[in-house]
C-alpha cells in the first residue's frame, strides 16, 4: 500500500515563541485512510495541518525540522500551488479562503487558475455544491452567506480541485447536525469511491468515529495516543486527560463499568448498543414493568416582563429569498433561550435585528423597551451585547486589556472605573494572565472568550452569543459555558445561537426552532427534542441522549433524559423516575 503522508522527526517553532508548537512528530498515513487527529486547543492540530501543504514553512516564517513527504513529494522543496492540486486544504475559518463574489466564482477559482476547461469547471462546480448541500445557491453573494453555509463553500472549494488527499481543519463546527452528518457521509463516499486519503482535525467524535480507521491524539505538540477509535472512547480517563469530549452514551456506560456491572469493552459508543445495555441491566436496579404516569408539562412563556418582543419581522437581503417571514416572538426578562436550526434558517439575522445591525424590512422590534429601528447600535450596545459568530470580527486591540478598555472609555467612562471594570471581568472571566498579549496570538476559543469579556464589561442586560463554543476543545467548551450560566443565574437574559444539540440541552432553558426564516418550534428543551419529526426536517438531530430516552420510552413513563446524571439517577432510584 502507497504512503499518502509521511511525517518524520518534525519539529516546528513558531516566530519569536519559546516552545516549538510541534515536537519531533512521526506520522504515516496510507492511501486510502481516514484519520482523525485531536486534542486540546493549542495541541499543534492546526499547525500540523499547515505544514502538510507547505504553508509552513514556505509562507508561514518559523523554524521547521524534519522530513515531511506529500505522496512522494518534499514539501519543502515543492511550491504550495503544485501541491494544491495533489492536497486540498479546508481552514479552520472559512472566510480566509473564500475569495469570489458569489457562491459559482469561488468555487471555480481553483479549476480557472489551472486552467480547466469551462464546460468541465460548469460540472465540476455544480457536483462539489451538490455534495455540500448549496446545490442552487451559485448567484448568492458570499457575504450574505451564513457561517455554516460559508464552511461548506470552503469545502466545496477544495473538492472541486478533486484532490488525491483531503485535509480538514475542523470543517463542521459551524454545520447544523444533519450538515455534519452529511459532510461526513460524503467524504467516507469520496474515499471508498476515488480511494481519497483523509486527514481530519476535529473536536467532536459522534459522526466520525465508525468511519475513521485511527486517531490521533497531540497533546502540546507531541503525538500522546493513536490507535482505533473505540479504544480512545471507550477509556473516559484517558478522554478527560487529553481534553476530548466524551460520546455522551459512553458516560452511561463508564458509570456501569465503575459499579462493576459491565467490562471495559462493553461500555456503547452508539445508541443501539446502549439501550439493549440498559435494558439488559434494568434487572439489577430492580426495575418492574409499570403504567405511564402523567408528566407535568413546563411552560416556556414568560412570567416577567419582557425583555424582546418582536411582531411581524420580515427582513429581506439583496439576493435569495427573505430572511425572516413575518416572526412573532416574546422573550421574557432573564430567560436563558437558544435558537437552533439549519443553516441560513435566519438565527444570525434574527439575532442581528435585537441590537440594531439589521433593521427590519418590515415589522418592530422592541428590546429592553427600544425600538431598534429608532436607535443606532451604539446606543443599544449600551444594555444588549452581541458576540459574534467569528470572534475576529470584533476584536482589533493591541492587547487584551485594550480590548475591554475600548468599549468602556466608548460609553463615556474614564479613570478609576474603567480600570475596576476590567480588572473584575478579567478575573471573572480567567484572562488574567493574558491581559498584555495581542489576541490575535491566541487560540480561537481563547479570542472567542476575550470577545465575551468584552462585551460583559459593559454590564449589558440582555447577551445575544452566537456559537460560543465553535473552535474551543472540551476544557474550553466547558469554561465557556460556565461562564454563560454564571451570568444567567446572575439575572442577565441569554441568547444563545447554536449548532452543539447537547449544551442547548444542558443549559437553554428554552429553545426555538426556525426554519426558512419561521418559527417552527418553540419550548423547553423535553418537549422540543421530543419532536423528532419536526427536528428532521429542520436539519436539527435531537442530542444523542435523548434519541436514546425516546427508544426507553415504555421504561421512561415516556420522559425525555437529557442528561447523563437523569439516567444514574434512574437506576439509583430502582427505575422510579
Amino acid at each position: 500500500m502507497n504512503t499518502a503522508i509521511e511525517l518524520k522527526n518534525v519539529s516546528y517553532r513558531y516566530p519569536s515563541a519559546v516552545e516549538p508548537c510541534l515536537k519531533n512528530v512521526n506520522l504515516t498515513v496510507e492511501k486510502g485512510k481516514f484519520i482523525v487527529v485531536m486534542g486540546a486547543s493549542g495541541a499543534g492540530k492546526t499547525t500540523l495541518s499547515l505544514c502538510l501543504n507547505g504553508l509552513i514553512p514556505q509562507l508561514l516564517e518559523g523554524e521547521l525540522t524534519g522530513q515531511i513527504d506529500v505522496a512522494g513529494y518534499d514539501v519543502r522543496k515543492t511550491a504550495v500551488q503544485s501541491i494544491s492540486r495533489i492536497l486540498g486544504l479546508v481552514l479552520q475559518d472559512p472566510e480566509t479562503q473564500i475569495i469570489g463574489s458569489t457562491v459559482e466564482e469561488d468555487t471555480a477559482f481553483g479549476p480557472r487558475n489551472f486552467l480547466v476547461p469551462l464546460e468541465d469547471i460548469k460540472w465540476r462546480v455544480n457536483q462539489a455544491l451538490d455534495k455540500v448541500r448549496l446545490k442552487g445557491y451559485n448567484d448568492r453573494l458570499t457575504e450574505e452567506l451564513s457561517g455554516g453555509e460559508k464552511q461548506r463553500l470552503a469545502i466545496a472549494g477544495v473538492l472541486v480541485m478533486e484532490p488525491e488527499i483531503l485535509v480538514l481543519d475542523e470543517p463542521t463546527s459551524e454545520l447544523d447536525p444533519v450538515g455534519r452528518s452529511e459532510i461526513y457521509e460524503t467524504l467516507d463516499d469520496l474515499r471508498r469511491k476515488k480511494d481519497l486519503t483523509i486527514l481530519l482535525v476535529e473536536h467532536s467524535s459522534e459522526e466520525v468515529i465508525k468511519k475513521a480507521d485511527e486517531v490521533v491524539v497531540l497533546n502540546q505538540g507531541e503525538v500522546a495516543w493513536s490507535g482505533v477509535p473505540t479504544e480512545l472512547f471507550r477509556n473516559i480517563h484517558l478522554l478527560r486527560q487529553f481534553g476530548i469530549k466524551p460520546i455522551p452514551v459512553s458516560l452511561i456506560g463508564w458509570n456501569f463499568y465503575e459499579r462493576g456491572w459491565i467490562s471495559l469493552d462493553e461500555i456503547p459508543l452508539d445508541i443501539p448498543s446502549a439501550e439493549g445495555l440498559i435494558r439488559r441491566l434494568l434487572p439489577k436496579c430492580g426495575y418492574q414493568e409499570r403504567m405511564d404516569l402523567p408528566l407535568k408539562q413546563e411552560s416556556h412563556i414568560p412570567e416577567k416582563e419582557a425583555a424582546v418582543q418582536i411582531c411581524e419581522l420580515i427582513y429581506q437581503y439583496n439576493s435569495g429569498p427573505p430572511a425572516l417571514q413575518g416572526i412573532n416572538l416574546t422573550i421574557g426578562a432573564g430567560e436563558f433561550v437558544a435558537l437552533i436550526g439549519q443553516n441560513g434558517a435566519g438565527k444570525t439575522t434574527l439575532a442581528k435585528h435585537l441590537n440594531g445591525l439589521l433593521k427590519p424590512t418590515r415589522g418592530s422590534v422592541i428590546v429592553d423597551g427600544m425600538n431598534t429601528s429608532q436607535y443606532d447600535t451604539s446606543h443599544l450596545s449600551k444594555t444588549i451585547g452581541y458576540v459574534f459568530q467569528n470572534p475576529d470580527h470584533q476584536i482589533f486591540s493591541a492587547s487584551v486589556e485594550k480590548e475591554l478598555e475600548f468599549g468602556l472609555k466608548n460609553a463615556g467612562l474614564k479613570g478609576q472605573e474603567v480600570k475596576e471594570r476590567v480588572n473584575d471581568i478579567l478575573l471573572y472571566t480567567g484572562l488574567d494572565r493574558y491581559r498584555n498579549v495581542h489576541p490575535f496570538s491566541l487560540g480561537k476559543g481563547e479570542r472567542q472568550m476575550v470577545a465575551v469579556a468584552s462585551i460583559l464589561v459593559l454590564n449589558p442586560k440582555l447577551l445575544i452569543i452566537d456559537e460560543p463554543t465553535t473552535g474551543s476543545d472540551w476544557v474550553g467548551i466547558q469554561t465557556m459555558m460556565a461562564l454563560i450560566r454564571k451570568l444567567h443565574n446572575a439575572g442577565t437574559t441569554i441568547i444563545m445561537i447554536s449548532h452543539d444539540m447537547d449544551l442547548v440541552a444542558q443549559y437553554a432553558k428554552r429553545i426555538i426552532v426556525l426554519k426558512d426564516g419561521c418559527i417552527t418550534l418553540d419550548g423547553n428543551p423535553q418537549d422540543v427534542f421530543s419532536n423528532e419529526e419536526i427536528l428532521l426536517d429542520s436539519a436539527i438531530v435531537p442530542p444523542q441522549l435523548c434519541r436514546l430516552s425516546s427508544r426507553l420510552k415504555d421504561v421512561l413513563f415516556q420522559k425525555t433524559l437529557i442528561e447523563p446524571d437523569e439516567f444514574y439517577a434512574f437506576f439509583k432510584s430502582g427505575g422510579k423516575t
